[in-house]
């Protein structure tokens, strides 16, 4: 169990940190391949597309090829593209070589947790989501920290370089370490989930990081793929629940509470989480003066604050269950976001440096219940579709949030001319921000309280009327 989960995280590093470390780097990489911003942005939405259209075919090929050869194919992709985004030579081929890392990494990131959460066996389950889900968190953290720092001592090629030792390392380990998983089942693909489910996501995604703008929300730019969007998803709705057990995502999964619960709050911590990292950087810049990577370091606190309650809290849920775990998790983080939708030009840097580091403690503390919690009561072949699941409700989280809380943000902050100003129209974004995090606290309820005997992941008996994919395939 603990060599799966160390061999996972090494490999998943690679993959967690590239996700944000080139968001540091946009300005640098238009001026070195003299590209506008409105073509080198898509070095990183192109990646983030790419890993949502991937991140649904994830448990299909896990039943397909095995875990261990998947995660070993899928590492190379992202290697390969890796590679060759360091010998990209204009901007057109750096972001066709980010769109191949993010079909490696869309399968890795839920591949990583079902590999792990299938090895436990219900055995220290919160303790070991501590480790597992640790990069995931300290990503958005440290990654532009990281991106920072090799922008400063190297040249830009070293934002993707710096990739080759995890991937290399981790396929090597990912040989000797990964139990034999042959292929479960000779289930056909599902085109036609395919085809709505992962444009689908990918369209909705795509809408929201287009917010900018006076007309925000309202604007043709945002609507025309927010809407066709989510025409697709809702169309794939009914598609897999016609096809219970054959859809390429089973969507009955969401009968188990538990499940359901920590998908619903999966998606209220990406907003919290990657909303509150959008205007963060942007408050210590635009109203302190601070510099990028003076900016990425003032978050470090809050990447120290996560590393502290991550063991706490995984030997907590593991005693006292998911629900309690998660409700001081997202308390402590709102309280800790609080101070900011206070902060103005000139409050202290000692402040808010504590208030990063308690806002960290309930942010680590956060996302371990949820984890644990979204496996309670499935069987082992159900859970690559809960991964699946749980990880594009926190994506999609992600996005609203960052969306919102721009549009919030352009709005209130439109027209400042003082630091004073600017500060008070951050002010209102944080508010948001705080809410987004209250919000989450009564759902908590809804998780289970300490894990009952037999509920374990791999433990239970499938969810009713929900065949798995190769028992849908047999009787075909």
């Amino acid at each position: 169990m603990w060599r799966t989960a160390f061999t996972v995280i090494v490999g998943a590093l690679a993959v967690v940190f590239d996700t944000t470390i080139v968001s540091v780097a946009l300005n640098d990489l238009g001026t070195e391949l003299d590209a506008p911003l409105s073509t080198i942005q898509w070095v990183s939405t192109g990646y983030l597309l790419a890993m949502f259209v991937t991140i649904p075919v994830a448990g299909w090929a896990q039943s397909r090829f095995g875990g261990k050869r998947l995660w070993i194919a899928a590492l190379g992709v992202f290697l390969l593209g890796s590679l060759l985004c360091a010998v990209a030579w204009d901007a057109p081929s750096l972001i066709a070589f980010r769109v191949l890392q993010g079909i490696g990494g869309g399968v890795m990131m839920p591949l990583m947790m079902t590999l792990v959460m299938q090895a436990t066996q219900g055995r220290n389950i919160g303790k070991v989501i501590a480790a597992i889900s640790l990069p995931a968190a300290l990503g958005p953290i440290l990654g532009p920290v990281l991106g920072g720092v090799i922008l400063h001592v190297a040249d830009w090629r070293w934002l993707f370089l710096v990739n080759v030792p995890f991937c290399t390392v981790g396929a090597w380990l990912a040989l000797r370490n990964l139990p034999a998983d042959p292929p479960r089942g000779r289930a056909p693909f599902d085109v036609v989930g395919f085809l709505l489910v992962s444009p689908g996501v990918a369209a909705v995604i795509y809408g929201l990081s287009r917010t900018e703008g006076d007309a925000g929300f309202v604007s043709a730019d945002v609507l025309r793929p927010l809407l066709g969007g989510l025409a697709l998803v809702a169309a794939f709705t009914v598609w897999a629940l016609r096809r219970p057990g054959g859809a390429l995502i089973d969507l009955r999964l969401f009968r188990n509470g538990p499940t359901a619960s920590a998908s619903a709050l999966g998606f209220l911590t990406g907003a919290a989480l990657y909303g509150a990292m959008l205007l963060m950087p942007l408050y210590w810049q635009q109203v302190r003066g601070e510099d990028a990577l003076g900016a990425g370091l003032l978050l470090i606190p809050q990447g120290v604050g996560t590393l502290v309650s991550r063991g706490f809290a995984g030997r907590a849920m593991d005693q006292y269950g998911p629900r309690v775990v998660a409700v001081v998790g997202f308390t402590v983080c709102c309280v800790g976001t609080v101070p900011f939708a206070f902060a103005t030009d000139d409050t202290s840097n000692v402040l808010l440096l504590a208030a990063l580091f308690v806002r960290g403690m309930g942010l680590g503390a956060a996302v371990i219940p949820l984890a644990g919690a979204a496996y309670s009561g499935l069987s082992r072949e159900q859970i690559p579709d809960a991964s699946v699941v749980t990880r594009v409700a926190q994506q999609v989280g992600g996005s609203v949030g960052t969306a919102v809380l721009a549009v919030v943000l352009q709005h209130t902050a439109d027209g400042a001319k003082t630091p004073a100003e600017l500060a008070d129209g951050f002010d209102h974004a944080f508010w948001w921000a705080v809410a987004f995090t209250a919000s989450a606290v009564p759902l908590c309820l809804l998780l289970p309280g300490r894990t009952p005997a037999g509920g374990a992941p791999g433990a239970a008996r499938p969810v009713p009327d929900s065949p798995t994919k190769s028992e849908s395939a047999g009787r075909s």
